[in-house]
């Protein structure tokens, strides 16, 4: 691969509800690019995303994947996040070091609650979100449906850029109210045929058009007294204008596709190639003493590590985004946060487990690097005579808490070891040592979260352990036995009524009969 410039790359997140086909997007697109020979599937469990055992066994993807593809003369960085709520730092990881966000929707249902959930982040991030509605081959799929909700909860900001000729299982082309073109594609998908708009399908395509142009004017001062003048914008023209307008969450373009039948990705790559802004376009980093950092490849090299995973046979991956400067091959850096000395033996550029080797990278550029002595996620590596540092990912607060320990007691060291370095791989996980409880609290997002750790460590590390009901830190409690007798009396006349109360109060202890 060769070395690409700051302005020749666009890092984007992949984003969307569970089982919306995020991976199964990824996989065209790798496909498309020529990064892989043939496309795998989630069902198979061989795609390029899901590779890791747990990911495999239940079919979601638990781990944000970085990949890359070549287009056009640009590079288009990747990152394929889970869908799940309970795996929701991966996406801000993501949201936090690409430009843009890509947001997959499943055709059948439409805006769900992950949709809406994930779209609050890119909100909080400011980056441009761009939709795009998957599966539009089901039988259930509703095109007109999906985009009426958008529209409910976003507005007139939602524009379409395509729409399917007819969805189910006779989907096979979309008109494109961009080029004004309409693209059919054979059953095995990839490259269309680019036919000219049927003229049943005119008046709907000019009127989408029309409501482009507009949009596309709006953001562009320049742009608005050409469309006055002439009516109309070029091509060319629009795409300026839906660039201003992504930048600044103005418009949010609307997409077709069918991944698992590779139909429209080749058309959505080189929409993302042309008017996707570059990561030089973008709102700067700021570092913790305020200073923004301006992707300069001839400014100081920094590098910030936004995630760490560990892989069998290779020990711990860091993954990086080059903030300023370049990094090269044998470059020693200064860790910032850890005052350690830190020699970069190789650069990677990669597509999931799969890691191609490059010399150098530049500011802008995603890539990793592997068997680091002392970092972490979150630290930085500068330069000589740089003294960036940078801490602007914040996670969630946990929101489920389990104590746990191993079924060995033997074990519960080599059970922390393992919990410390999970904790490195997903940010969102919460460890604790209660010295008050003498338990060990784990907090995470969700049942859901902490039931696939439990998963990993029984299956990955062969360490079997239990879940149950942390304990309550009592402030004042029960210390001894106690008993108290008392009888109320009630007179009304006659004979008269009376109660009593017997009343024993002791404390509690582990195992007690209920």
């Amino acid at each position: 691969m060769k070395v690409y410039q700051t302005n020749e790359i666009k890092n984007i997140s992949i984003l969307g509800s569970s089982g919306s086909g995020k991976t199964t997007l990824a996989e065209a697109m790798l496909y498309e690019g020529g990064v892989i020979k043939r496309r795998g599937s989630v069902e198979s469990g061989n795609t390029v995303s899901d590779y890791f055992p747990v990911e495999k066994e239940y079919g979601y993807s638990v781990f944000s994947t970085v990949f890359s593809v070549e287009w056009q003369d640009r590079k288009l960085n990747f990152i394929d996040c889970p869908g799940s709520d309970d795996f929701i730092g991966g996406a801000v990881s993501a949201l936090n070091v690409t430009d843009t966000a890509l947001m997959v929707l499943n055709a059948q249902y439409g805006v769900e609650v992950g949709t809406i959930n994930q779209f609050r982040y890119t909100e909080q991030f400011h980056k441009p979100v761009i939709f795009v509605v998957n599966q539009l081959d089901n039988d259930k799929a509703d095109y007109d449906g999906t985009i009426a909700q958008l529209r409910d909860q976003w507005g007139a900001k939602v524009v379409p850029i395509q729409y399917p000729v007819s969805t189910g299982s006779s989907f096979n082309a979309v008109v494109d109210v961009l080029k004004m073109k309409m693209y059919r594609w054979k059953p095995e998908g990839g490259v269309p045929e680019v036919l000219e708009i049927p003229a049943e399908e005119m008046d709907k395509a000019m009127e989408l058009h029309k409501a482009l142009v507009e949009s596309a004017a709006e953001h562009d001062d320049m742009l608005m007294e050409k469309f006055f003048e002439e009516g109309t914008l070029s091509e060319d023209d629009m795409r300026a204008g839906i660039r201003a307008g992504l930048v600044i969450r103005g418009m949010f373009p609307v997409f077709c596709v069918c991944a698992g039948r590779d139909m429209c990705v080749r058309r959505t790559l080189e929409f993302l190639g042309n008017v996707v802004p570059c990561t030089d376009k973008m709102p700067r980093p700021v570092t913790t003493e305020g200073v923004e950092v301006t992707p300069d490849p001839n400014g100081p090299t920094s590098l910030f590590f936004f995630k760490t995973t560990v892989e069998p046979h290779i020990g711990q991956v860091s993954y990086f985004k080059v903030i300023s400067g370049k990094v090269k091959e044998g470059d020693d850096l200064l860790n910032a946060d850890r005052g350690s000395k830190e020699r970069i033996a190789q650069l990677f550029s990669v597509a999931g487990q799969t890691r191609n080797s490059v010399t150098e990278m530049v500011a802008g550029d995603i890539g990793a690097t592997v068997k680091l002595k002392d970092v972490r996620r979150g630290n930085t590596l500068n330069g000589k005579g740089c003294d960036y540092r940078f801490d602007f990912i914040k996670y969630p607060d946990p929101k489920y808490r389990r104590a746990v320990k191993p079924v060995n007691e033997a074990d519960a060291e080599k059970m922390m070891e393992i919990l410390m370095r999970m904790r490195e791989e997903d940010p969102t996980w919460m460890i604790e040592q209660s010295k008050e409880l003498k338990q060990t609290i784990v907090s995470g997002q969700g049942e859901f979260h902490l039931r696939t750790l439990k998963w990993r460590i029984e299956n990955n590390d062969k360490l079997p352990i239990e879940f149950y009901e942390p304990k309550i830190p009592y402030r004042e409690t029960i210390t001894k036995a106690s008993r108290a007798d008392y009888r109320h009396k009630k007179q009304s006349g006659g004979a008269g009524q009376f109660g009593e109360v017997h009343l024993i109060v002791e404390p509690y202890y582990e195992g007690m009969p209920a």
